[in-house]
């Protein structure tokens, strides 16, 4: 295993040659048959995106997994944390003043130690003897040389620890951490809802056509993402295919995950206020026939679809930081 240790000059760097040294007699207990190798790089000054920024220097230099460590705070829901891991990008981040004034070393190796085992996936606070051995089985594959590649096999013999990476990134939360999309949407959808021209197309459309629609919908938002927030990445070598492929199918299924909580929020919003806001005879006299249970599902269907393409065009106004901060989350770490 090829380990980046990417420090700040003084005491980031100190820590970083120490931690080459020290390091591998503790991974070797964690992960036994895996050898490791470290590499120490400085780097001045903290870009704004650390774990974006490490995760690129990780890419240029074919390691496998990188810690950054930092005199920048870090924090987590506002409270401040030693670390922070994401597993999707194979990295680590350590707030060096966070270890402390004194005994620095003694603190950030087991901090350390445990970071590696976060972004092998393990992502809660006290992985058990199943964590360690499916994380131990990622650093292999991570590790292993490159040979015939399908994302098929990929898929397959990693299902466990993909589900484990996407629940990490808590996709559900997605468009909640997107303020304008969400504005977009409940603005778009609150239009729909109350424009008697959309009632019309509503109950014109059918089932399949709206069910065409709600996927169009969904496949704008998801791209908007995707490609807007350029959270796509490209092998630079044929070495990273492996873990490139996993980051790209760990954010797919990540956005998609969150579209889809987002759509149904939006159409269990868009019954109620159906009920609540759209008077049945002026519905009925809008549409022609008395106003049916079905046709206010069909309203709130269509509703819900406008509400998305709305989000989606909400979220192509947010900035690719925030689309990086919504689609993956960084947990804590020591």
């Amino acid at each position: 295993m090829a380990v980046g240790l990417i420090a700040e000059p003084d005491a980031p760097m100190d820590l970083a040659r120490y931690l080459a040294e020290e390091l591998e007699p503790e991974l070797r207990r964690r992960h036994p048959g895996l050898g490791w190798r470290f590499v120490v790089a400085e780097e001045a000054g903290a870009p704004a995106d650390v774990i974006g920024a490490a995760r690129d220097r990780l890419l240029d230099e074919n390691w496998d997994l990188a810690i950054r460590l930092t005199n920048l705070p870090l924090s987590e829901a506002r409270r401040p944390v030693v670390a922070q891991a994401s597993a999707a990008h194979s990295v680590g981040v350590v707030s060096v003043p966070a270890l402390g004034a004194v005994n620095v070393r003694r603190r950030g190796l087991p901090v350390v130690a445990d970071l590696v085992d976060r972004v092998a996936g393990m992502v809660d606070e006290a992985p058990d003897e199943d964590d360690r051995r499916r994380g131990s089985r990622r650093l292999r594959e991570l590790a292993e040389e490159p040979g015939e590649f399908r994302v098929s096999r990929l898929v397959t013999g990693n299902i466990t620890l993909l589900a484990g990476m996407i629940r990490a990134n808590r996709p559900w939360r997605l468009a909640i951490r997107l303020t304008r999309a969400l504005t977009a949407a409940l603005a778009a959808g609150a239009f729909a809802l109350v424009t008697p021209d959309m009632w019309l197309l509503a109950d014109a459309y059918g089932g399949v056509r709206l069910t065409a629609i709600a996927v169009v919908s969904m496949l704008a938002f998801t791209l908007t993402l995707i490609v807007g927030g350029k959270l796509w990445e490209r092998a630079r070598r044929p070495g990273q295919r492996r873990q490139v492929a996993l980051f790209n199918i760990t954010t797919t299924v990540t956005v998609v995950s969150g579209v889809l909580a987002l759509y149904a929020v939006l159409f269990v919003l868009a019954v109620l206020l159906a009920f609540a806001l759209v008077v049945p005879g002026l519905f009925g006299a809008s549409l022609g026939h008395p106003a049916r249970f079905s046709d206010y599902l069909e309203l709130a269907f269509l509703t819900s679809s406008l509400a998305t393409v709305g989000g989606a065009l909400g979220a192509g106004l947010e900035s690719d930081d925030a689309v990086h901060e919504a689609a993956y989350t960084y947990h804590r770490a020591g």
